[in-house]
């Protein structure tokens, strides 16, 4: 049984699909493009499902971005330092480049996940399940 299969949470929050139909992009863009990278549709194009639940709903995914990015620098500055032997500094500067560049898909992936907490998996939702 693979964790990346379409009906499980982990499918939609990784591949940043619809929760509901696990089918229609969360985002307009793909994962690294730096244009229009924060633009999510309204609702799924496949299913319809609102993406915008209530005002400030992702406010919470805020807190989920906070713990990842918090957790990828302890244990990234952690295992250059301790594993090794970088100096703390040059350690500190990989970290701070890699979070550059990791920016967008850490704010993505927190919200793929915040609606995935709220949004359940209804199988036949999708345009191409029903036919």
């Amino acid at each position: 049984m693979s964790l990346l299969k379409k009906g499980t949470k982990a499918y939609s929050i990784f591949k940043l699909k619809c929760p509901r139909c696990q089918e229609g992009d969360l985002f307009e863009t793909g994962t690294f493009s730096f244009q229009k990278s924060f633009d999510m549709p309204q609702n799924c194009p496949v299913c319809g499902q609102k993406y915008f639940l209530e005002p400030g709903f992702y406010y919470g995914a805020m807190f989920i971005s906070y713990i990842i990015t918090g957790w990828f620098a302890l244990i990234v500055v952690g295992t250059l330092i301790l594993v090794f032997g970088v100096d703390w500094q040059v350690a500190f500067g990989l970290m701070v480049a890699a979070m550059a560049i990791l920016f967008v898909w850490f704010f993505r992936i927190s919200r793929a996940i915040w609606i995935s907490f709220n949004v359940k998996y209804q199988p036949g939702t999708g345009m191409r399940d029903k036919g």
